[in-house]
């Protein structure tokens, strides 16, 4: 496969900056220099730079869970994205369905988000994803199109190549429940014809789309071994070093 697995770890609002450090370094411990899997750890804002400096010496990358779409100010309680660049973050996860359920993110707000981010040299991790309620009624596919395009309005080809697609059906985070292999894949093959039409076949084919609904070593091997699922961001599993290794090996054969 040309595109190359991501294995994100989202610690969400766990760790202090000891913990996150010390869990860091034992992440960084088992992933080597020259990993055939992007490896990338997103701490809560107060760990960041602790864990910035655990894994400076080896290719884990680090993320961030949030930002706030302007360069300074009076933003109480925000991170701007000259904050993340300057402890060395790459990547930030937006669009989460915990930021769009608990603090009413829309889809414009994301989307402003999302080209700030690439405008400041930071890489998106877009989260798009459907209830229960409507996966029952049958309005999965419609739901991601309209997350998809909405978070995507007016990026170009080129912000494109640095911007990751993550589908997390919300009725699978965190409740132990997960899609079928099969039921991701036509979801994740939904978001790629669906990138075809917008951009380009180039465009769709660079394009990583990776899975972020309880992903964990007993389900990975399977679902990685889906033609359009190209990693996974990863909740629970993403908390104890050992289960986040079996994660990365299971996209290791797979690469």
């Amino acid at each position: 496969m040309s595109r190359k697995y991501i294995i994100a770890g989202n610690w969400k609002m766990n760790k202090t900056p000891e913990e996150g450090k010390e869990l860091a370094s034992e992440i960084a411990s088992i992933v080597s220099k020259d990993a055939t899997v992007e490896v990338v750890v997103c701490p809560a804002f107060v760990a960041l730079e602790r864990v910035s400096q655990a894994i400076e010496s080896s290719a884990v990358r680090l993320g961030a869970q949030n930002l706030y779409p302007k360069t300074s100010g009076a933003y109480t309680g925000e991170v701007s994205p000259e904050m993340l660049r300057a402890v060395f973050a790459k990547y930030v996860i937006l669009g989460h369905s915990e930021r769009r359920e608990h603090f009413h993110e829309s889809d414009a707000f994301i989307n402003e988000k999302v080209k700030f981010s690439l405008e400041n040299l930071l890489k998106p991790i877009l989260c798009i994803g459907e209830t229960l309620e409507q996966r029952e009624a049958g309005e999965t596919l419609d739901v991601v199109k309209t997350q998809l395009l909405g978070g995507l309005d007016g990026v170009d080809a080129s912000g494109m190549s640095n911007l990751v697609i993550a589908y997390e059906p919300v009725w699978a985070i965190g409740t132990g429940k997960t899609a079928t292999p099969e039921m991701a894949q036509e979801v994740h093959g939904s978001i790629r014809s669906l990138l075809k039409e917008a951009y380009s076949d180039a465009v769709a084919a660079k394009t990583r789309i990776i899975y972020g609904g309880s992903m964990k070593p007993a389900n990975a091997d399977d679902l990685l071994a889906q033609p359009d699922i190209d990693g996974g961001l990863i909740g629970g599993a993403s908390l104890d070093s050992k289960s986040f290794g079996d994660l990365i090996d299971s996209a290791r054969k797979l690469s």
